[in-house]
């Protein structure tokens, strides 16, 4: 079980760190994403430098870097179940480690030196994989308030803070596995610390809103 578990943390890596946004910005505009506006390779950083279709793909990309190690991941430990270190593996950890080092790969790219983005659609593909519905109310929550608010970091925020109050209930309610909110509550972390930035420019009134365009560094 050990080198199974291995396998499927280097591959959730390998394929989080994929670096989406900057191909998309080389082969479209034949710019580096991260000389323009934060800096990171995500959706919101090439919409607002390069626009909404190259956002588009960056998205669904960056969306499908989550979906396919965790589903990969539950597909590699089948119905194998081991105790290590006095913790459970079975499938459903298998999707969770898989998916969390995607969103680590995204985030701290081996390809970028160890840049990136900062996780947001990763993190939704992995909760789309394992839990659909979960994964659905976090979209609707996270795009109603960025169509609120105009603020792309602000709904990021808030959906992805929504998966954990979604998957509490569930799990308690034997609807959904205990590693799936662990997951939930990981991504919500590294997405509140990937924001710090934009946390102290929404405080200060200096945040950009969806729409502004991303100038260079």
């Amino acid at each position: 079980m050990i080198p199974e578990i291995i396998g499927i943390i280097l591959l959730g890596y390998l394929i989080g760190a994929i670096p989406f946004g900057l191909i998309i910005g080389k082969l479209v505009k034949g710019v580096d994403i991260r000389e323009y506006g934060s800096g990171n390779t995500g959706f919101t950083n090439v919409l607002r430098t390069i626009g909404i279709k190259s956002g588009a793909v960056t998205l669904v990309a960056d969306i499908a870097k989550g979906a396919i190690p965790a589903v990969i991941g539950g597909i590699i430990i089948g119905d194998s179940t081991a105790e290590i270190g006095g913790l459970t593996f079975d499938d459903q950890g298998g999707q969770a480690i898989a998916a969390m080092a995607a969103v680590i790969g995204h985030n701290w790219s081996v390809y970028l030196k160890f840049g990136g983005g900062k996780g947001v659609d990763t993190s939704l593909g992995g909760m789309f994989a394992m839990q659909p519905i979960a994964g659905a109310i976090c979209f609707v929550v996270g795009v109603g308030t960025i169509a609120k608010s105009r603020y792309v970091s602000m709904g990021s925020m808030i959906g992805g803070c929504c998966g954990v109050i979604v998957l509490a209930p569930m799990v308690l309610a034997d609807y959904a596995p205990f590693e799936y909110l662990v997951y939930a509550v990981f991504a919500a972390v590294l997405i509140i610390l990937r924001h710090r930035d934009n946390i102290r420019n929404l405080r200060a009134g200096t945040e950009r809103k969806i729409g502004q365009k991303g100038e260079k560094r």
